[in-house]
């Protein structure tokens, strides 16, 4: 069955599906063209998913495959230049925002999907996210197509309903764990959803589930095959050991999403969540608004929790905003005209900050100029660490290069000169705590030099305790544009012996530093 015709309000939106049409492949070419055209380098999460890449399995420290899977097809069949390796993000969002608008306008009609998907395509963290290679860009394709195949099988869809919201499930579980929030917001619209529950309580329900387990079983096998390591970090990102009930890190979150989901849509969309909640009980338009509040709600309240408990990085309620943008423009679209003034004037006022922040990456004398320099700091020097890094390992005579960081470690993996078996990580705690750490650890017992390059200097006396030998080998200062720098200390070490990373050891560390700070 033809998505795009098989539906009457569909049918009648030709005006607008040639303009949504229009939008989404100017974007997608422009960014295309962004991509390749940055002077700046891979972000080094973006490298950590591309050494992921070289090395296909079902799963990976922090995150599932997905990304790491689709890093290998854009790079195996362009190359392993940055561009190839981002190229996906801009293929990625067009898609999602066609899935939102497809969604919209089963729901609302042609002109609610055409802004929904021009409202998705310009929103201001896609301007960024449809540049670079991310999981929450891939997670919301699959997100987004399970959401527009679930409201299909709503609405009577037959079989490839069923298996297309089974296999965006699927898939979407293997692309960032965030996708549980999608399957907590099925559960509930069960509970409250008449014609949900009456869609997903047959045999294509079942079908639908059965196909999503078959796809996440090999991520869970792989997970318990290597003790969980993802729930681990998981629960380190939490950190639920600090301090609790922290308003200034809600606060936070909070001031941020108006920059993730727009300074308008944000605000608007709590507004429209709560109307359809209020109009819970309504037969009629109410019901579907109810429906996508399920797939927005749950996740913004427990990130909040989340944020008042210990903290919460910005994008960690991102998946919120897919049935959330359906719901806030449907909201902007009806009611007195002063909605509509808002919704057109957010989309031009993000698609005015997008396209300034595009040209701005694109010249690092404009970004310099501008102020804006430190946006882009952490894409910016990596050739030139990398080679001043591969220069003194050259000088020192030493037999490996120790980090500190995890993302000087993946850098130097991607950009540097120095054979790859050289590169190891230094521990600072009992366990690994990220990808760099678990697969490239400095063994114990190493009595060979080694080159340390530190960009932490609070740990360096934590790393002194560990190396019988240990004697300063200068430093390493890159100018990044707009005063920033990113700075290394070097040292010569040997003979490492890990001391052991007890509770009492922790402790002394700690009374070292507050001593050191007093003075």
């Amino acid at each position: 069955m033809n998505a795009m015709t098989d539906n009457p309000a569909l049918r009648s939106g030709r005006v607008e599906l040639t303009a949504t049409a229009g939008v989404l492949l100017m974007l997608l070419v422009a960014r295309i063209a962004a991509i390749a055209l940055d002077p700046g380098q891979l972000y080094a999460d973006e490298t950590q998913y591309w050494i992921w890449s070289r090395d296909l399995d079902w799963g990976y420290f922090s995150k599932p495959p997905m990304i790491a899977w689709i890093i290998a097809l854009t790079t195996s069949l362009f190359g392993q230049a940055d561009w190839a390796v981002r190229l996906a993000a801009p293929f990625l969002h067009t898609a999602t925002a066609v899935f939102l608008g497809l969604t919209a306008a089963r729901l609302f009609g042609a002109r609610t999907g055409m802004w929904t998907s021009i409202a998705w395509i310009t929103l201001p963290s896609v301007w960024l996210s449809a540049t670079v290679i991310t999981t929450d860009g891939v997670l919301m394709t699959s997100w987004s197509a399970g959401l527009y195949c679930l409201v299909r099988l709503r609405q009577g869809g037959g079989w490839p309903s069923a298996l297309g919201l089974g296999l965006a499930a699927g898939l979407g579980f293997l692309s960032k764990y965030a996708m549980i929030y999608f399957f907590l917001g099925t559960a509930l619209a069960l509970v409250v959803d008449q014609p949900a529950r009456q869609a997903l309580l047959t045999l294509k329900g079942a079908a639908a589930l059965a196909l999503a387990t078959v796809l996440i079983l090999p991520n869970l096998a792989w997970n318990s095959a290597h003790d969980f390591a993802t729930v681990t970090h998981t629960a380190a990102n939490a950190n639920w050991g600090s301090n609790l009930f922290n308003f200034e890190e809600l606060g936070q979150f909070l001031v941020d999403q108006l920059a993730v989901f727009g300074p308008v849509f944000f605000p608007v969309l709590l507004v429209a969540i709560v109307q359809a909640v209020r109009g819970a009980r309504q037969s009629g338009p109410a019901r579907p608004r109810l429906m996508l509040a399920l797939y927005s709600l749950p996740i913004l309240v427990i990130v909040c929790l989340q944020a008042f408990i210990s903290r919460a990085h910005a994008n960690w309620a991102a998946s919120a905003y897919a049935a959330g943008l359906v719901l806030t423009v449907a909201f902007l679209l009806s009611g007195p005209a002063w909605r509509r003034y808002a919704l057109y004037g957010s989309v031009g006022l993000h698609a005015l900050v997008g396209i300034s922040m595009m040209v701005l990456a694109a010249s690092v004398p404009l970004s310099e100029a501008a102020g804006v320099a430190n946006a882009f700091k952490r894409v910016r020097g990596w050739d030139q660490s990398t080679a001043e890094l591969s220069a003194a390992f050259e000088r020192s005579g030493a037999d490996a290069l120790v980090f500190d960081n995890r993302n000087d470690f993946h850098q130097m993996q991607r950009y540097g000169s120095v054979d790859g078996e050289a590169l190891y990580m230094w521990l600072r705690h009992e366990g690994a705590l990220n990808h760099a750490e678990q697969g490239w650890p400095l063994p114990d017992g190493y009595g060979a030099p080694v080159l340390i390059a530190s960009e932490r200097p609070e740990e360096i006396p934590v790393i002194e305790r560990d190396f019988a030998r240990f004697e300063a080998f200068g430093e390493i200062t890159v100018e990044l544009g707009g005063d920033r720098r990113r700075h290394y200390d070097l040292f010569l070490a040997q003979d490492y012996r890990r001391v052991a990373r007890s509770p009492e050891y922790e402790a002394q560390i700690e009374r070292e530093r507050a001593s050191s700070s007093s003075d």
